[in-house]
């Protein structure tokens, strides 16, 4: 099990940026993949950014050149920057512990709103 809780989400203007968190149960060394989802009103949930147990990271073609995931022992963040109001969602984390080869749990946090005005 993996208890995941997100934190940072406000309100900001356009231009403006924000680190987001997510806090973990266990060291991220421990998980295979984290990452961070975005879901805006009437929209599935998309990928923002992945970041792997050996720091391989991965971004959303919207998230490039202005998103940065990382991590620590204990949290993974979100350096959003130039923030724009299509951005305006509600962030989630997500983790990925293998179980055996092939084979994942995968967990959520309970989200973090993130509004950007123009």
């Amino acid at each position: 099990q993996v208890q995941l809780v997100e934190s940072g989400g406000a309100l900001v203007q356009a231009g403006g940026s924000l680190r987001l968190s997510c806090t973990t149960s266990r060291s991220t060394f421990s998980i295979a993949v984290m990452g961070w989802y975005r879901q805006a009103p009437g929209k599935q949930r998309e990928l923002v950014a992945t970041i792997t147990r050996d720091g391989s990271t991965n971004y959303a073609d919207s998230a490039k050149g202005r998103f940065t995931i990382s991590r620590d022992n204990a949290k993974m963040y979100l350096q959003m920057n130039s923030l724009q109001p299509e951005d305006t969602a509600v962030y989630y984390c997500n983790a990925k512990v293998l179980v055996r080869a092939g084979l994942f749990n995968t967990y959520w946090g309970q989200g973090t709103q993130v509004t950007v005005s123009s």
